[in-house]
Parts: structure tokens; C-alpha cells; sequence
């Protein structure tokens, strides 16, 4: 069994939130779809909203790795913006 630990550094704003100097609602900026892959195959998908908090902390365990291998989490928000960080399994 395999766990993997990750931050992902992002705003995560709903959309419900003022700016305390203008009163102006803080435009929604959020992560939408996260993907977790091990050697190229997907071993998690989740969609996420405005609920999650900021720099969002995932965990997760899967089954089928070995010391090596490659893990692969990626990242697209409601803007279109994305990324992606990949470590081996130590």
C-alpha cells in the first residue's frame, strides 16, 4: 500500500468573500479537477468546488506501487489555469 501526501498551493476563493477595503465580492477562483496517476495510470480523480479551503492538503493510499515508481498529481481550476508535480515512491 502506497500512501501519497500533498499541498497544493492555490487561493481557493468561492466567490462569497469581500475585500475588507473595497466591500467588493473576491472574484471565485478555484480547483475544479485533481488527478493522480501512477506510471501514466489513474489511480484517483476528484472534482472539487469553492468549499475547499486554501492550499488545499490531499491524501490518499492505492495499492500497486513499488519503490520507483513514478506518481503524478495534476491540477485544473475554474479559470483554466493547472499544474502538475511528479515524485518517485521512495
Amino acid at each position: 500500500m502506497v500512501t501519497v501526501k500533498c499541498l497544493i498551493s492555490h487561493p481557493m476563493e468561492t466567490g462569497l468573500r469581500k475585500n475588507k477595503k473595497t466591500g467588493k465580492l473576491i472574484p471565485a477562483h478555484f480547483i475544479q479537477d485533481v488527478v493522480a496517476k501512477h506510471n501514466d495510470k489513474e489511480v484517483l480523480s476528484a472534482q472539487w468546488s469553492g468549499g475547499v479551503s486554501k492550499n488545499p492538503y490531499l491524501a490518499f493510499k492505492f495499492s500497486g506501487g513499488s519503490k520507483g515508481d513514478t506518481i503524478t498529481i495534476a491540477w485544473t481550476d475554474n479559470k483554466g489555469q493547472s499544474d502538475s508535480k511528479s515524485a518517485k515512491i521512495k
